[in-house]
């Protein structure tokens, strides 16, 4: 499975996914994917084979549900929630962590393809 981090995650959380061998990598790494609007985003990790790990459900989510309504195929969201998972520099460790186990349960590239999962600690 191959990640893309909403803009809102540090990159600091691609690079140690990548350091143990996964292709991650965060909006933060590629300026052409900053300001594009989450439709437009889903659309285009699709095309890149990328599950999308987001904080933001309320734009994603129809975003999503309405692609695949449409015929649509969407690689797959990871989503979190900033309460019991806080974005800050103090739990970096808790994300790589968590998508780590995700990443190793579920090789395959497609592994969440038209699929909606929540991560949690």
């Amino acid at each position: 499975m191959r990640l893309l981090l909403d803009e809102m995650y540090s990159d600091a959380i691609a690079a140690q996914l990548r350091a143990r061998g996964h292709d991650v990598v965060a909006v933060t790494e590629r300026p052409e994917l900053r300001n594009l609007g989450d439709e437009e985003l889903l659309r285009l990790m699709a095309g890149e084979e990328r599950v999308i790990v987001t904080e933001n459900a309320a734009h994603f989510v129809p975003f999503f549900t309405t692609l695949l309504t449409e015929g649509e195929r969407c690689h797959g969201l990871l989503l979190t929630s900033n309460e019991s998972m806080p974005r800050r520099s103090d739990t970096i460790g808790l994300f790589v962590s968590v998508l780590l186990r995700e990443l190793e349960a579920r090789p395959q590239a497609d592994a969440l393809r038209d699929q909606i999962v929540w991560l949690g600690p």
